[in-house]
């Protein structure tokens, strides 16, 4: 299949070649952002998320709610047969992201003193800059990839995000260990770094434009009359905006909360700014593994909104309710497992990811957070759920709920002595807990058909319970036998150790590696065994899925 004519998908089809380009994204950020955590110092991975923070909330402003309106109307048009509307609302959606990518290039290009200053992190400066050309970039590579999402063709989105890994990858870490290891600044390392970013937006765009034109090319001739402008627009906002709002929610939340963490680490505890930077750069460490779970959310969201909306569009609503009831049971196969994993083994995932860092503060952050990624999975889905059954208000004002407390409950623990920067996370917990229990209420009231959250839950809880007691104990175990006995370790005549410290830590972080490993391999078996046995997946989840009643036969689920 050649990127100019891509395969159509049906619903779970098209979430698994997201889920493989996602999985391929997620490794390659991790060969970007592990590594450029050990390269950069705790204060500059601090600049690094400072600047991504406000870009994130420009892209969500510009870009949030667009694509998901935009895939939802040709999604509706093209299973209608009215191929010469789809092209209008394309054409009409692509100018009003490209208005809105200018806008908001301009805010970060001529204003970057200005937001470091709010930020109370002026080291974030040459960062800011630095991703100015990328929210630009990102604007009509959205509408592309809601274009094709709309036609339930996720290929070339896939193929696109893997090259924005790939430049960030490339580009990222060379001009920061280039600039490291000439010892400039480490402000400018990191915006080095985050140049990669604005690279792998131009490239993934040019892409999208190529598998744009190719399938322009493939179309066949409408005879339909596409609608008024001003209808088009007008459906388009009334879709877009609340969704944008809702999203543009957490990304100011993460705004203001940065900039409360930094100005109450300096002034309610007497922080210097740099010392600041260095607390949250800690903290921003255990958010990348946090952010994790959720970034495999993105294919369940990006499939359920067309595949609902298309069901709904030939007033099949039973199909439409089972589709978003199965994306919920998936969401709990996936997400529970990893969140209780990071609970489970926080500590040791950082003395394994990030061994110079302040490893007992962010392991115990990160095992706070591992609860957090599973009321975000949630969260995510659950929104995309409503949003296809045009309850588009409702998870603003979830959210909107949810972030307030976040904030108040922020600034209360992060100016306690006692507590400090570990309030941050805290406060997500209490955030994203918050927006899920409400999510699902919602839901489970307004759908066409009532939902079992024992059958979505209960199982792949009961699972992975028992996969993270087993993980922590197996670590727990090896760690033991690997790290404090040091069976490798060997002695001189006079009893004094051979290994000088440098060598003993070398030691003491392979047989942590090793514990680690061995405990999320043995928990991700002990995990599976329990879904098969339990039956926790359905024949007719997997019906839905591509060669799904192969699988169920091999894995004898009836």
């Amino acid at each position: 299949m050649s990127a100019s004519t891509p395969k159509k998908n049906s619903f779970f089809g098209g979430a698994a070649i997201l889920t493989a380009g996602i999985i391929i994204v997620k490794l390659i950020g991790a060969l970007y952002k592990i590594p450029l955590g050990s390269i950069l110092t705790d204060a500059g991975f601090a600049d690094f998320n400072t600047a991504y923070n406000i870009y994130s909330l420009l892209i969500i402003i510009s870009t949030g709610g667009l694509p998901v309106a935009l895939s939802k109307m040709v999604s509706e048009a093209n299973s209608l047969g009215r191929g010469n509307q789809v092209h209008k609302v394309f054409q009409l959606a692509l100018v009003a992201f490209c208005v809105l990518g200018t806008i908001s290039f301009l805010i970060m290009a001529v204003f970057p003193a200005q937001l470091a200053g709010l930020m109370n992190n002026s080291r974030s400066y040459w960062s800011i800059l630095a991703l100015a050309p990328a929210v630009f970039f990102i604007c009509p590579m959205s509408a592309l990839r809601g274009y094709f999402q709309g036609h339930s063709l996720m290929t070339p989105t896939a193929v696109s995000q893997i090259i924005e890994a790939v430049c960030k990858l490339a580009v990222g870490l060379v001009l920061a260990s280039i600039l490291t290891s000439r010892e400039v600044d480490e402000s400018l390392a990191a915006a080095g770094a985050i140049l990669g970013v604005s690279v792998g937006c131009l490239l993934g765009m040019v892409y999208m434009l190529f598998c744009y034109r190719g399938h322009r090319a493939h179309l066949r001739p409408s005879n339909d009359v596409p609608g008024d402008t001003r209808e088009i627009l007008t459906t388009l906002a009334k879709l877009a905006i609340p969704i944008t709002l809702g999203s543009s929610i957490i990304a100011a939340t993460n705004i203001l909360d940065t900039s409360i963490l930094m100005d109450r680490l300096q002034e309610a505890l007497g922080c210097t700014e740099d010392a600041a930077r260095n607390l949250k750069g800690v903290y921003d460490k255990t958010l990348t593994l946090y952010n994790l779970p959720s970034s495999f959310m993105v294919p369940l969201t990006a499939s359920v909104i067309p595949a609902v909306s298309a069901a709904r569009a030939v007033r099949n609503y039973r199909q439409g309710a089972q589709i978003s009831e199965t994306t919920l049971r998936t969401t709990a196969l996936l997400a529970l497992p990893a969140g209780v994993g990071l609970f489970a083994l926080g500590e040791p995932i950082i003395r394994l990811l990030y061994p110079s860092t302040d490893v007992e503060l962010a392991g115990w952050m990160l095992s706070v957070l591992g609860l957090a990624s599973i009321c975000v999975c949630f969260m995510l889905v659950s929104n995309s759920i409503m949003q296809a059954h045009k309850l588009v208000t409702l998870p603003m004002v979830t959210t909107l709920l949810g972030c307030v407390l976040k904030l108040v409950v922020g600034y209360w623990l992060i100016g306690n002595p006692d507590i400090g920067v570990k309030g941050g996370a805290v406060s997500t917990v209490v955030c994203f807990g918050l927006i899920a229990v409400l999510d699902l209420i919602i839901i489970k009231r307004t759908l066409p058909r009532s939902l079992s959250y024992v059958r979505v839950f209960v199982k792949p809880a009961g699972a992975a319970a028992v996969m993270g007691l087993a993980a922590w104990a197996i670590y727990g175990l090896l760690s033991r036998l690997l790290t404090e006995l040091k069976p490798f370790q060997t002695l001189a005549e006079d009893g004094a150790p051979l290994l000088n410290e440098a060598g003993a830590a070398i030691l003491s972080w392979r047989g942590n590696a090793l514990a680690v490993m061995a405990a999320i391999g043995v928990a991700v078996v002990i995990y599976f065994a329990l879904i098969l046995l339990t039956r926790a997946i359905s024949k007719e989840d997997l019906a839905l899925m591509p060669k799904g009643d192969k699988i169920a036969r091999l894995l004898h689920i009836q």
